[in-house]
């Protein structure tokens, strides 16, 4: 569909790609480096406060810099990519050691007692019961980078930011309000498919409460 010159459909995938794979990567990275946090109180000393550190960071500041460092163009949307990663990680690698950490002690015990290993005690036992809290954190990183895609549009990166940016250089109010409307359904749609898929993939928790 084509309004204000401009092709929907494509901004919108551009959105939804530059937004989405930075979150599942920072996931993947955040797992790790959660579970580590959550077994040492060295690591967790260190790395919850240096995560928490990288999300102070501000976006356009890395989006520019990132070019620097690793010699991309600086129209290549790799930049905006690695930019929602580290953010992403930055907000997961608590929410991970905090989710470790609600799984009760004594069903850890008991998996140890009855022969699981330290990766099958992760992927079997703790990473499931840690869904619920693991999805809350997924859901806040997930809306914060379909709200931060908009920042690349600065440096001319296509998304739904560029309507906001080109909207605002035309005086064309339609324009920003179409942008910043669809920005904010699509961070809504996805927060909502997250939610769906930690109720999934946790029926427990919706026998134990009904829903």
């Amino acid at each position: 569909m084509r309004a204000f010159g401009y092709d929907l459909d494509d901004l919108v995938v551009a959105h939804v790609l530059l937004a989405l794979i930075p979150v599942i990567l920072g996931l993947l990275i955040a797992l790790p480096l959660g579970w580590w946090a959550h077994r040492s109180a060295g690591a967790r000393r260190v790395l919850v406060p240096l995560s928490g550190a990288l999300y102070t960071v501000p976006s356009l500041a890395l989006i520019v810099f990132i070019p620097v460092i690793l010699g991309t163009p600086i129209l290549s949307p790799v930049n905006v990519g690695l930019t929602l990663t580290i953010y992403t990680v930055a907000l997961l690698v608590r929410s991970v050691a905090e989710a470790l950490d609600a799984v009760p002690e004594n069903v850890t015990t008991a998996a140890l007692a009855v022969g699981y290993r330290p990766s099958g005690l992760f992927f079997g036992v703790q990473l499931p019961l840690a869904v619920p809290v693991l999805t809350a954190g997924l859901r806040v990183a997930s809306v914060s980078a379909f709200s931060l895609v908009t920042v690349g549009a600065l440096v001319g990166i296509q998304s739904l930011g560029t309507l906001m940016t080109d909207g605002f250089q035309q005086d064309y109010t339609a324009m920003v309000v179409t942008g910043i409307v669809g920005s904010v359904l699509l961070a809504f749609l996805f927060d909502a498919l997250w939610l769906a898929l930690g109720r999934t993939l946790t029926p427990w928790s919706r026998a134990r409460t009904g829903v």
